[in-house]
């Protein structure tokens, strides 16, 4: 059974809930962690498109583009939605690690002047 709720959206707190469906409740901070883990997930998808294009193994930008936006969002979700430790842990090594990522390839682009 699907059932939203009605609530005025200028007074929208990010623990209100705006969908439930079955047993799953939808409240903003879920949301976010949603589409941020969807993110996260698309860039494998994104990663193997490049790879089979390519006919070889390659890391596109894209990748990392989607882990930092991904992993910003999932972090947002367990920092502030849930306050979940281990979800804190899980996804700053691999937003730190995306970040750095798109530091060099910045850097090096700049320096070759691509």
């Amino acid at each position: 059974m699907l059932r939203l709720s009605a609530f005025d959206y200028r007074e929208l707190s990010m623990n209100d809930v705006l969908l439930q469906f079955h047993g799953l409740v939808i409240t903003p901070w879920k949301l976010i962690g949603l589409v941020g883990t969807c993110l996260f997930t698309a860039r494998w998808f994104v990663q193997m498109y490049a790879t089979r294009k390519l006919r070889r193994v390659v890391m596109p930008m894209t990748f990392w583009y989607l882990s930092v936006v991904g992993s910003v969002m999932t972090l947002s979700y367990f920092v502030w939605g849930k306050n979940d430790a281990v979800g804190i842990i899980q996804n700053a090594f691999p937003m730190f690690v995306a970040f750095y990522n798109v530091y060099v390839h910045l850097r090096h682009r700049a320096a070759t002047g691509q």
